[in-house]
């Protein structure tokens, strides 16, 4: 069945209907990874978006056990060619099957190039998947009123729950956190309990952890003002936070700090960070809209501790006189790069070690 990309600009792509046939109005970005497109598809950073995928072939390997969350939340999948009959020893379905399972619209056989491109120099845009055939000129207004809105409460646990470990008790806020998280906190012999996103900070505080975590997430930062609040009151104790992608974000907004929407983000496994006490360039995975303005940070709060090598916006900040650290990328990457994991034993480290 043809399917039909309309863009905010009134660009149309011509393709083939995959997934689910409803129709779907979304932000359309796009992801470099060559693999981990399941990975991809299930982080709930990407509730509220469509993804292009611009490497040209996916689902050579089907779908594994390698989910990062329950369920997808992507709105969309945009991809130039789709693996019809994959091949691993892991294989337990097709990537077809997996989006119609999940009630995923998406479309094939377009120039995934030439959208990049154009979200690229144009910006990242609103866009509508659709298997009808629409006046473009009507469907561009509704292209435009479109807002991604308060995804984080979508996307976070409803009631806390405790991964057991023998070590370090790590209270981690649940903003759209990826599984694997809390994983590299837990194999590290850390307890670890998941908290709703709106949990106050009185009740994580009374918990008497031992550190604080703060996940990845979607959306704008700026929408989520409650949550801002409760990080206030947990950077004002003298617990340590670490904070990855959002929660750096939520976590310099809350001492101050501007962020702002990029022109069209990063999203892949193979970003340069560059860390600013050593010059070590390590490579990361990202995925992210939004980054802090540097500019309007107070070096008596926080000062830079990486930088992203192609385009110099921060990708972490080391606060003054605290045990506070964030992150713009993904320490946890998987799949990989895991040259960043390490961060996670400096997070321990900051605790006083595992016991």
């Amino acid at each position: 069945m043809k399917a039909y990309l309309i863009l905010e600009d009134g660009t149309v792509f011509t393709g083939k209907s995959i997934g689910s046939r409803r129709e779907v109005i979304s932000e359309i970005v796009f992801n470099t990874s060559m693999t981990g497109y399941l990975e991809v598809l299930t982080d709930p950073s990407y509730a509220g978006q469509a993804v292009t995928m611009t490497y040209p072939l996916i689902g050579n390997y089907g779908i594994t056990p390698d989910m990062e969350s329950k369920r997808s939340w992507v709105d969309g999948y945009i991809v130039r060619e789709l693996s019809r009959v994959p091949s691993n020893f892991r294989c337990e379905g097709t990537i077809q099957d997996f989006l119609i399972e999940q009630d995923i619209p998406g479309i094939c056989g377009i120039d995934t190039r030439a959208l990049t491109k154009i979200l690229r120099e144009k910006g990242t845009m609103n866009g509508m998947i659709t298997t009808e055939e629409h006046d473009v000129a009507d469907v561009i207004p509704k292209l435009k009123e479109y807002s991604v809105g308060d995804v984080v409460s979508l996307v976070s646990c409803k009631e806390k729950y405790t991964l057991r470990g023998n070590g370090r008790h790590v209270a981690l806020l649940d903003l759209g956190a990826k599984n694997n998280i809390a994983k590299c906190l837990n194999k590290r012999g850390c307890e670890v309990t998941v908290y709703p996103a709106h949990t106050s900070a009185e009740e994580i505080i009374a918990s008497d952890p031992d550190g604080i975590m703060l996940s990845n997430g979607p959306g704008d930062p700026k929408t989520c003002s409650d949550i801002i609040e409760n990080i206030k009151k947990l950077y004002d104790t003298d617990i340590p936070i670490f904070a990855i992608c959002l929660g750096h974000q939520m976590m310099a907004l809350a001492t101050g700090a501007d962020t702002h929407k990029m022109k069209y983000g990063h999203r892949g496994g193979n970003h340069p960070v560059r860390d600013l006490s050593t010059g070590r360039v390590y490579i990361s995975s990202q995925n992210h809209g939004y980054v802090v303005d540097t500019d309007t940070v107070d070096p008596d709060i926080a000062v830079p501790a990486f930088e992203n090598v192609n385009d110099g916006t921060n990708e972490g900040l080391k606060y003054t006189g605290k045990n506070i650290f964030t992150v713009q990328f993904h320490p946890e990457a998987c799949p990989g790069p895991t040259d960043t994991e390490f961060l996670f034993d400096r997070f321990i480290d900051m605790m006083g070690g595992n016991e």
